[in-house]
């Protein structure tokens, strides 16, 4: 059972160890596509600090003791992320989106320069995976229901017409300016898939600026950033020096098991799967994830994990490995060392499952 605690809680000692506990049984996480992370060599006793934002929680988790005014610290820090879902969100008027969105297909709108950076990313990201990853698709998502949880498949004309506002070709950046401009009335920027990352990227650079090097933050358990290692203040005998930080990988159609586990030290891991927010019609399931070229849900993949050194890049390349498919996301792992990959994937004549690796060393997979 999940443990209650209010804003200025925090776990400790042996609370933490139940904690701990918890979320090993699975009873912590609300995406079970993963499973929570944890240390390598047993047992420590952490500080949990969460807050509810972005429709998910998120938390930092660092080793009692071993920081003055951590936990305050973690606090301050968690506050950023609901300025930033304030900046971000799509369904909030007053946000800096929102503004974006009204305004931009009729003048240029400047942008404030930490978000100006993430679309950068974000339009980026559209040209290396050809249009896998697009921060336009928003549309799609309501024109199938998934916008009101109510999934239905639409008909052709009203999925033709969405098209049209859709695609990062229709968006101009001017670096020099900062400011944004639609080319056609209908582009709608939504950061759905990349703003869990980046708010996680931001408040480890917080955690970093005050002193605190070894912890590791999450978003709603399926974006994950680590820094350091966890550090115990007086380890146990024969406990792993290292402190490596422990994500599980939990089977995608079977959410008690876990699949596997990844060591993760000053890099972030992000996974994409939509077998949760999904709809069976006419004896076919059809998935939240969609591909912004055709306007359909993505299949062919059941869940994608990527491991890059930042989480923004993570979340969003998650997505995109997703719509993508196997060969071309690890295509696109082998060109850049710097991004791991993993891809569970349907065998079609057996109902089984297909594990497919790239970018990552020996010591930081474990297949269960």
């Amino acid at each position: 059972m999940k443990r209650q605690r209010s804003r200025r809680d925090f776990l400790t000692g042996r609370a933490a160890a139940d904690a701990v506990a918890d979320a090993a049984a699975g009873g912590l996480p609300d995406d079970p596509s993963q499973g929570p992370p944890h240390r390598a060599g047993g047992p420590s006793y952490l500080i949990h600090v969460a807050r509810r934002a972005m429709a998910c929680e998120f938390e930092v988790r660092f080793s009692a003791g071993q920081y003055q005014r951590d936990t305050e610290t973690a606090l301050e820090v968690l506050d950023l992320v609901e300025t930033l879902e304030d900046q971000m969100s799509a369904f909030r008027e007053t946000s800096e989106i929102c503004r974006i969105n009204r305004t931009a297909a009729r003048e240029p709108v400047e942008v404030e320069p930490r978000l100006f950076e993430l679309l950068e990313l974000g339009m980026r990201l559209y040209h290396e995976t050809q249009g896998a990853f697009d921060l336009t698709a928003g549309p799609l998502w309501e024109t199938w229901g998934f916008a009101r949880r109510a999934g239905a498949v639409p008909d052709e004309g009203r999925l033709v017409e969405a098209l049209r506002g859709v695609g990062s070709h229709l968006v101009e950046l001017d670096p020099p300016h900062k400011t944004i401009r639609f080319t056609r009335e209908g582009v709608q920027l939504n950061l759905g898939s990349i703003g869990k990352g980046y708010a996680l990227d931001r408040c480890a650079e917080r955690l970093l600026q005050a002193g605190i090097a070894d912890f590791l933050l999450h978003g709603g358990h399926s974006s994950v950033l680590a820094r350091g290692s966890q550090r115990p203040p007086q380890p146990e005998p024969g406990e792993n020096p290292a402190g490596e930080w422990v994500v599980g990988l939990r089977h995608p159609l079977r959410p008690n098991r876990r699949l596997a586990e990844i060591r993760l030290r000053d890099r972030a891991l992000a996974t994409s799967g939509s077998r949760i927010q999904s709809f069976v019609h006419e004896g076919h399931r059809y998935g939240h994830i969609l591909d912004p070229r055709s306007g359909r849900p993505a299949e062919g993949v059941l869940s994608a994990t990527v491991i890059a050194p930042g989480a923004a890049l993570a979340d969003a390349l998650s997505t995109a490995f997703y719509v993508m498919g196997p060969q071309a996301a690890l295509d696109y792992c082998r060109a850049r060392p710097e991004i791991g990959t993993v891809l569970i994937c349907p065998v079609r004549h057996s109902g089984g499952i297909e594990i497919r690796t790239a970018g990552l060393a020996e010591d930081e997979l474990r297949l269960l």
